[in-house]
C-alpha cells in the first residue's frame, strides 16, 4: 500500500511540473540539452511551418490580428515605441498602416539585408521574407531610422546606440527570442551573428551572448504570447501553423546556448526537486569489434525520474541518452578505454560518475578488399586521374597507395587521385592498395595502363566550368573555359540548376555561339551590376518572374550548377541531393590550373581554389597548367569520412596544429596534438560540410570533412 501510495505521489509531482506545457511539443524530447535540442526544436518549426504568407497582403491582414494591443482592439502596438505620439508612439490605429509618414508598416526585425543571402533573394512572398515570427507593425519613420543597424546593448528607450540599435527595455526580449526563432528556422541564412553586436565565443554555434541576456532580462509579454497563440493555431486565417518556442518558454535557450538563466514557464527546469538519481551501477560491455563496444548498465533511481545518461570515454562526454544502453563507435582498434556514465533528472541534477570499466577493442588483423574498377581519365603529357570503387573493411579503410610500374607514388583518402609529374608519351602500369588504420594491406589491384599524351596538342577532351562567382546580390556567374584545340559549337551545351540540392535540374538553358580553344565563355545574371561582370559576360540571363529571377544563374552558395551536353551531364559545382548545405555561399570558386577537363564529382579541396565574395580580377580567362602536390602530409590518413560522431587521423607528423572550419569560413574547432594518432570529437556539429587544415612546421594542407546526422 505504502508503495502505491508513492508512486501516486509522484505521479501527481510529474505531471504538475508538466502541466505548462503545450501539446504542440508532445513529440520533442525536452530532456536534450544543446545542438540536439536545437535541432529538434528546429524540426519542429520547420515541418509545422505549413501555411507560407504573401507580404502583402498576407503580413498585412496576419498583423491586424495578432499585434492588437491587448487594452485597445481599435490599435496596434508598434515595435520599438515607448511614447503616446508620433514616431515614438507604442500604438496606432489598426487601419493607419502604409509608406507614409504617420502610418505603420511591417519592420523586418531580422533585417532583410542582413540576411545571406538577402531574405528576398528567392522573391517578396513566402519564408523567410514573409515569415510572420519576424514582422511587427512599426513607426514608419522608426523603422527608417532602425534601417540595417546591427543590434546592440544600451538602456532605456529605443534608439540609435554607439555601434547599433538599441530596441529598447521593453522590447529587447521580443527582439532576442525573434532572432532565436529564425536562427532555427532558417540557420546560417540569419545568423545571429549577422544582425546583433556580441561574442559567440561561449555558445556551440553562431548565437551571440547580446541576446542571450535580453532573453533573460526582458520577460515574455502578452503581445508575444498572443501572437504565438495565434500562428500556432492552424485553424486561424492567416496563421503559419508553427510557434516560437522561446516565446513559449525563455529557458530553452538556456538549455541550447547557456548564458544567464531565463525564466522557465514550464516549470519543468527549474522545479524544487534538488536530489540526483542514484549513481548508474554494473557497467557491462559486450559485442566488442576492433572499433566499437556496446556499453550497458543498470537503471538509476531518482525520486522524480531519471531523464537521461551522459557516457564518457576517457573522462569526455560521448554522448547522452534515454536508454540503459549505448553502442561507442569509431574507436581505435586495439587499444584500451576508461568507460564511466552518470544519470541525470530534468531539473538538470546529475550524480556522480560510476566506476570506471577497463575495455579494450579487438585487435585488427583483417585486411580491405581489394580495390575494383580503376579507371584513368584527364590525361596530359606529365598527369592523369585515377579513381576506383571502394574498398571495404571490418574497421575501416584509411588511405590508398597508388603504384606506378609497382613503386610507391602516393597515398590518399579518396577514391581518386591525379598523378603529377610524369613522363610524356609513356605508359604507366597502375595499381592500388586500401589499407586501414594499422596498416593492414590489401592485395594489389589487378594493373592498368595509363599513356600520357605527347603533349603535341591540348590534352584536354572537354570544355569545362572554369570559374563561379557567388557574389554579393544578383552578381552571380559562371565561367566555361575551352582547352580543347578546337573550336567548340555550344549549341548542344546548356546549364541547369538544382535549388537547395533538393528535387528535380531546374529548366535547362541553352547556350549558343562558338567557344575557341583557349578562350572563356561567361554568363552572368541579367540584374547583376557589377562592372567586371557586365563588361566580360558573354550572355546575360534576364532576372524576371518570366525566367525564374535568372534561373540558372540565381544560385546563392547552396544549388548545385550542371553543365550539360544534351541531357548528360558533364560537369557539377555542388552534389546533386546533397541538401541545402552552403558549400560555395558567398565566395568565388576558380578552377585550378592543374584541372584540364570536367568532372560530375564535385571535389571542392582538390579542384577548386576559393576567393573571398566579390572577387572578380581573373573573369574573362582562364589558365590550365600543372600544379604539383604537397606530399608532407601524404601518410597521413582521415577516417571515417562522411563521418557523425568522430573523425579518426593516423600517422600525423609530430606536433601539429589542427584547425576546422564552417563552409562559412568560422573557425568551430582548434587544437595542438603532439600524438601520431588522435580522435576528434565533432558531435557538437551540425551536418554538413567542413575543412580541416592540419599544420606542422611550414608545412600545411586542407581537407574536406561531410558530417552526418
Amino acid at each position: 500500500m505504502k508503495k502505491q501510495l508513492l508512486f501516486l505521489y509522484l505521479f501527481l509531482i510529474s505531471s504538475t511540473l508538466i502541466l505548462g506545457q503545450q501539446s504542440y511539443y508532445d513529440d520533442v524530447d525536452l530532456n536534450l540539452t544543446g545542438i540536439s535540442l536545437k535541432n529538434a526544436l528546429s524540426n519542429k518549426i520547420i515541418t509545422t511551418h505549413t501555411n507560407n504568407l504573401s507580404y502583402t497582403p498576407g503580413i498585412w491582414n496576419a498583423s491586424k490580428e495578432t499585434d492588437v494591443n491587448p487594452d485597445n482592439e481599435n490599435e496596434v502596438l508598434l515595435m520599438y515605441g515607448y511614447s503616446s505620439s508620433g514616431t515614438t508612439a507604442r500604438t496606432r490605429g489598426i487601419n493607419q498602416n502604409g509608406g507614409d509618414t504617420g502610418e505603420w508598416n511591417r519592420e523586418h526585425v531580422y533585417a532583410n539585408s542582413l540576411g545571406t543571402p538577402d531574405l528576398d533573394q528567392s522573391g517578396e512572398d513566402g519564408p523567410p521574407y514573409a515569415d510572420a515570427h519576424n514582422l511587427r507593425p512599426c513607426d514608419v519613420q522608426t523603422n527608417s531610422s532602425r534601417g540595417s543597424r546591427l543590434f546592440a546593448n544600451g538602456s532605456g528607450n529605443s534608439g540609435a546606440v554607439s555601434g547599433g540599435w538599441y530596441p529598447g527595455d521593453e522590447w529587447k526580449g521580443d527582439v532576442a527570442r525573434m532572432m532565436m526563432y529564425m536562427y532555427l528556422r532558417y540557420d546560417s541564412r540569419t545568423l545571429p551573428s549577422n544582425v546583433g553586436v556580441g561574442s559567440n565565443a561561449s555558445t556551440p554555434d553562431d548565437m551571440i551572448d547580446l541576446f542571450l541576456q535580453w532573453n533573460a532580462e526582458d520577460p515574455v509579454s502578452q503581445i508575444e504570447r498572443q501572437r504565438n497563440d495565434y500562428h500556432g493555431n492552424s485553424s486561424n486565417t492567416y496563421a503559419q501553423g508553427n510557434r516560437n518556442p522561446f516565446i513559449d518558454n525563455p529557458r530553452l535557450a538556456t538549455r541550447i546556448w547557456g548564458g544567464p538563466e531565463a525564466e522557465d514557464i514550464w516549470g519543468i527546469y527549474s522545479n524544487s526537486d534538488t536530489e540526483a538519481p542514484s549513481i548508474p551501477m554494473n557497467l557491462v560491455a559486450n559485442n566488442i569489434t576492433t572499433s566499437s563496444i556496446n556499453l550497458s548498465w543498470d537503471a538509476s533511481t531518482d525520486n522524480i525520474g531519471v531523464s537521461n545518461y551522459e557516457i564518457f570515454v576517457n573522462g569526455s562526454l560521448e554522448t547522452s541518452t534515454s536508454s540503459t544502453n549505448y553502442e561507442i563507435s569509431n574507436l581505435l582498434s586495439n587499444t584500451s578505454y576508461s568507460l564511466t556514465v552518470l544519470a541525470a533528472d530534468i531539473a538538470e541534477n546529475k550524480s556522480a560518475q560510476s566506476s570506471p570499466l577497463a575495455v579494450s577493442t579487438l585487435a585488427d588483423t583483417e585486411a580491405p578488399s581489394v580495390p575494383t574498377n580503376i579507371t584513368i581519365s584527364n590525361e596530359t603529357d606529365v598527369s592523369f586521374r585515377v579513381t576506383w570503387n571502394a574498398s571495404t573493411d571490418n574497421t575501416a579503410v584509411t588511405a590508398y597507395d597508388i603504384y606506378l610500374d609497382n613503386t610507391f607514388n602516393a597515398t590518399t583518402d579518396n577514391t581518386s587521385y591525379t598523378v603529377n609529374g610524369l613522363t610524356a608519351s609513356t605508359t604507366y602500369s597502375v595499381t592500388i592498395i586500401a589499407r586501414d588504420a594499422v596498416n593492414n594491406e590489401s592485395v594489389q589491384s589487378t594493373p592498368v595502363n595509363a599513356t600520357t599524351t605527347d603533349g603535341s596538342a591540348n590534352s584536354s577532351n572537354e570544355i569545362f566550368i572554369s570559374e563561379y562567382i557567388e557574389g554579393s546580390s544578383n552578381n552571380k556567374a559562371i565561367e566555361i573555359a575551352n582547352f580543347t584545340g578546337s573550336t567548340v559549337n555550344l549549341s548542344s551545351y546548356n546549364l541547369r540548376r538544382q535549388g537547395n540540392g533538393a528535387g528535380s535540374w531546374s529548366t535547362r538553358y541553352d547556350l549558343f555561339g562558338t567557344l575557341n580553344s583557349g578562350d572563356v565563355f561567361v554568363i552572368i545574371n541579367g540584374n547583376a551590376d557589377n562592372a567586371t561582370l557586365l563588361s566580360e559576360s558573354d550572355i546575360a540571363i534576364p532576372n524576371n518572374s518570366a525566367t525564374n529571377f535568372g534561373e540558372p544563374l540565381n544560385f546563392n552558395g547552396n544549388d548545385p550548377v550542371g553543365l550539360f551536353r544534351d541531357d548528360t551531364l558533364i560537369d557539377i559545382i555542388g552534389v546533386f541531393d546533397g541538401g541545402s548545405e552552403n558549400f560555395a555561399k558567398d565566395v568565388t570558386l576558380r578552377r585550378k590550373t592543374s584541372v584540364v577537363n570536367p568532372s560530375t564529382i564535385f571535389d571542392l579541396a582538390n579542384e577548386w581554389d576559393s576567393f573571398p565574395q566579390d572577387t572578380v580580377d581573373d573573369l574573362g580567362s582562364h589558365s590550365a597548367t600543372l600544379s604539383f602536390d604537397d606530399h608532407f602530409f601524404e601518410q597521413v590518413s582521415m577516417y571515417p569520412n562522411p563521418a557523425k560522431d568522430y573523425i579518426l587521423l593516423n600517422n600525423l607528423p609530430g606536433k601539429t596544429d589542427l584547425i576546422i572550419y564552417s563552409i562559412l569560413g568560422n573557425k568551430v574547432y582548434e587544437n595542438t596534438i603532439e600524438n601520431q594518432n588522435f580522435r576528434i570529437n565533432i558531435k557538437s556539429l551540425k551536418s554538413g560540410i567542413y575543412l580541416i587544415r592540419m599544420t606542422s612546421g611550414n608545412a600545411s594542407v586542407a581537407k574536406k570533412i561531410v558530417k552526418t546526422n
